[in-house]
């Protein structure tokens, strides 16, 4: 992890961006490098600033929160996404994971969780809270997996590569592969990410 941690604030309540400022302007090891205060100017923000990590809320003007995610995420890669919403929406919060967003918590949240999900998410890391979690449990279930394919996921979810992966559990890359799409038509996942975020919302993968 770096020593300090770049994080664009994105909300469009200015009173929250400067709570959050002050926040992390009291704490060791985070850098506010810019604010948005709705989701076309947060995507083109991150685009200029390269943050480590955006704090999102979901519900903006001119782009919502899960849409400048996706497009956060498409053209910043290496930015990671922290969902931090007012209302408790398990459909919304599930629609921003299966975007991109590396965790999600509750502006309620207590500013100790806060920072403890920025420097998880920053570290390549997911970071759901307890009631993030609750809420999502109640969604329909997801098919099961077997367990080479929840450690497929798992280390997925750590940022591995294909290569990685093979060498990290002994098998072929195009055996990693083989399980990835299996995964993916199980899931109904398009792509690594949604895998990950629709294995999380479900529980099958533990953080």
């Amino acid at each position: 992890m770096k020593d300090k941690i770049r994080v664009l604030l994105a909300d469009d309540h200015t009173l929250v961006r400067m709570g959050l400022k002050m926040l992390l302007s009291a704490a060791d090891g985070f850098t506010v490098v810019g604010e948005a205060e709705n989701g076309e100017d947060a995507v083109r923000r991150a685009a200029s600033e390269r943050p480590d990590v955006v704090v999102m809320d979901l519900s903006m003007p001119v782009l919502n929160g899960t849409e400048a995610t996706r497009r956060i995420r498409t053209s910043c890669p290496e930015t990671r996404v922290l969902i931090l919403t007012t209302f408790a929406d398990p459909e919304e919060i599930s629609a921003a994971l299966a975007a991109g967003a590396a965790g999600a918590l509750l502006k309620s949240s207590a500013n100790t969780e806060l920072l403890t999900a920025l420097k998880a998410v920053a570290d390549g890391k997911t970071f759901l809270s307890d009631e993030i979690r609750e809420l999502l449990s109640d969604l329909p279930d997801a098919p099961s997996l077997t367990d080479r394919q929840l450690q497929v996921l798992a280390s997925v979810t750590r940022g591995l590569s294909n290569r990685e992966i093979s060498l990290q559990l002994g098998i072929s890359q195009e055996r990693i592969k083989q399980h990835l799409n299996v995964i993916y038509e199980k899931l109904g996942a398009a792509n690594r990410t949604e895998a990950v975020a629709i294995a999380l919302r479900k529980h099958l993968l533990k953080i």
